[in-house]
């Protein structure tokens, strides 16, 4: 495997999905926590960071049982950071480096830019620069205003580059790393969807032999992946339950716990609306909401699972962004919304947890799924906030205002799905507004409610852009919901972007 120091840059979990791309295995660690006794570390790549090797207190790894012992490539700050401590210079750049750049001087002789073509693109995304290098640091690349655009240490493996090589604007960056973890350091491409399902079932079996297990499905891609590979791992020793907390998608409980009987899974449903909704009346502020659909949650999934016997351990569908997060250089983040948090449920049940899914970003989980013949249906929905219409009702939540965007939201996706838009975005739904609008249905003055319809297109649901959904579209399904959802009257798309925005509105 490949190991990568996280140093705070934005791109560094943009490095480990790049060289997964390779079926390379590579893991993410904090700078200041290095492990490479593992025998089956092949390489460590240094990223890049927010900080500057000038700044006092700047992030500094412990490399002794590393360079020159393993090949080791620096990104960016990485690259800095070899030099300075080394024995050269950085200093500010004269003109600060963001964007597109070009590699004029390629040394073709260079094992990591083999391959690569004078003049590749390259993006650039640095305040500093290195002036000056150590002896035996030979330039194997420069741009136009980067004379020390990449380098090699003589006589060991060690390479540094003042680009990124992980982003898509750097045309040959993929060829780049390829040349580093599989001609450098010797890693093979085997790291498949397949082979990973084989190896988690084998060590699911291993680890939970005969014991039982409960694991909360949502309808979502990660919970039912989970459960196909714990399934695969111990058969009915593995007990699902469903929770419907009546902020769900127009039947969606149903049709959902239907897909998973087909796939042989042990599911309970429970219908627990009256729960949720009760205990939402009067409610409008959105935090105190999570917490009010948390705190049910695992109420509900507690009693559930209590009557199960003998269950040892506790599955959950975390994956491995949400791991970083927790072991990020800089702690975990604060910023969580509580709905993510059931962190409670472990403590509270005195159970073990199980996480299949770990070691996988998203588009890996939809791989593995699909190596597990999981339908597209599911594996290819688009996400669905854990509050589920809770934080799309702005204000206070009754049955009825549930009920008619149900029906909105239905009419929306569908539409999608009709017209072939779905899959080209990331997230949809609608939005019910405390706002009424004046309107005109026939001969009569109408006063009713305005709904907001949101579409985004996304790679990781970290940034995202509004969809430029065809206007033709718009207006028949603005058409639609106004004809056929008793108490809307008025329907607005939302054009904004996140940042500033949240996918979201609570």
């Amino acid at each position: 495997m490949i190991l990568i120091l996280d140093f705070g840059s934005q791109y560094t979990q943009l490095i480990a999905r790049r060289i997964r791309e390779l079926n390379v295995y590579c893991e993410i660690h904090p700078y200041n926590k290095v492990d490479v006794t593992n025998s089956s570390v092949r390489g460590v790549i240094l990223s890049g960071s927010p900080c500057s090797v000038r700044d006092a207190g700047h992030p500094e790894p412990h490399l002794e049982n590393i360079k020159g012992k393993v090949p080791v490539l620096g990104i960016c700050y990485g690259a800095q950071y070899l030099a300075s401590k080394f024995g050269g210079e950085v200093l500010p750049s004269k003109h600060r480096e963001y964007g597109r750049a070009n590699l004029e001087y390629i040394d073709v002789s260079s094992a990591l830019l083999e391959g690569i073509t004078p003049g590749s693109q390259v993006w650039m995304s640095h305040g500093d620069t290195i002036v000056s290098l150590p002896e035996k640091y030979r330039i194997i690349g420069s741009t136009r205003d980067v004379k020390v655009g990449a380098y090699h240490i003589e006589g060991e493996p060690t390479y540094g580059i003042q680009f990124h090589p992980e982003v898509y604007h750097s045309t040959q960056g993929l060829e780049l790393l390829k040349n580093f973890v599989v001609s450098i350091c010797g890693c093979k491409q085997d790291w498949t969807p397949a082979s990973f399902v084989e190896s988690t079932v084998a060590a699911l079996q291993d680890q939970l032999g005969k014991d039982k297990v409960v694991l909360g499905l949502s309808g979502g891609v990660d919970s039912s992946v989970a459960a196909i590979l714990l399934h695969k791992a111990i058969g009915k020793n593995l007990h699902c339950i469903f929770v419907d907390n009546g902020l769900l998608r127009k039947n969606e409980f149903e049709k959902v716990l239907e897909s998973y009987k087909h796939m042989g899974l042990n599911v309970t449903g429970v219908n627990a609306k009256h729960i949720f909704l009760n205990d939402l009346k009067g409610v409008t502020d959105p935090e105190t909401k999570r917490k009010s659909i948390g705190k049910n949650f695992i109420e509900v999934f507690d009693q559930e699972a209590h009557k199960i016997q003998d269950v040892k351990w506790l599955a959950q569908g975390t994956i491995y962004p949400d791991v970083i997060e927790s072991v990020s250089v800089n702690g975990p983040s604060a910023t969580i919304k509580s709905h993510h948090n059931v962190g409670g449920l472990p403590e509270r049940m005195k159970l073990k947890v199980v996480e299949p899914l770990k070691l996988l970003f998203k588009d890996e989980v939809r791989r593995v799924g699909r190596a597990l013949q999981i339908d597209d249906i599911i594996l290819n929905r688009h996400p669905f906030p854990g509050p589920g219409l809770a934080i799309r009702i702005l204000g206070d939540i009754t049955p009825e205002k549930v009920a008619l965007l149900q029906e909105v939201d239905s009419i929306y996706i569908q539409g999608l799905k009709d017209h072939n838009l779905y899959h080209g975005v990331w997230q949809a739904g609608a939005i019910l507004l405390p706002v009424q609008s004046v309107g005109v249905m026939g001969d009569e003055r109408t006063y009713e409610n305005v709904v907001a319809l949101r579409a985004v297109s996304s790679t990781d649901g970290m940034t995202a852009d509004w969809s430029h959904l065809p206007y033709e579209f718009l207006a028949e399904i603005s058409n639609k919901i106004i004809n056929n959802v008793r108490g809307v009257n008025r329907v607005v798309y939302d054009i904004s972007s996140k940042p500033p925005a949240t996918i979201e509105w609570e």
